[in-house]
């Protein structure tokens, strides 16, 4: 998962990919810590041509304030430069990708 530094890059990466995972979070959350790698892999698996971002919001917190997270762990999926999807706090992953599945085959295996 890449990191995020700024408001511009975010925008320029959800510009510039038909479909972005962010992972909105910081280093102090251990829940967050635990299902980072686990999404990112599940992601990889099932979705390839998704471009992943990691925005830790203590390091960019006008990011976090841009686009209105105010709890972590929150996922945000955008496809075509739009949001899609925004899971916060208690994320399960088959239901996000249950969610995902669908525009996802749409979008990238039409």
């Amino acid at each position: 998962m890449e990191t995020v530094h700024s408001l511009e890059e975010l925008n320029r990466v959800v510009a510039e990919n038909t479909g972005v995972l962010a992972y909105f979070s910081h280093e102090r959350c251990n829940v967050c810590l635990t299902l980072k790698p686990k999404l990112s892999e599940v992601f990889k698996e099932q979705f390839p041509k998704m471009k992943q971002v990691y925005v830790d919001i203590e390091e960019t917190p006008e990011v976090a304030a841009q686009q209105s997270i105010f709890a972590v762990p929150v996922i945000v999926v955008y496809f075509d430069g739009r949001e899609s999807y925004r899971k916060a706090r208690n994320v399960g992953i088959d239901e996000l990708t249950a969610l995902v599945k669908r525009p996802y085959q749409m979008i990238f295996e039409s």
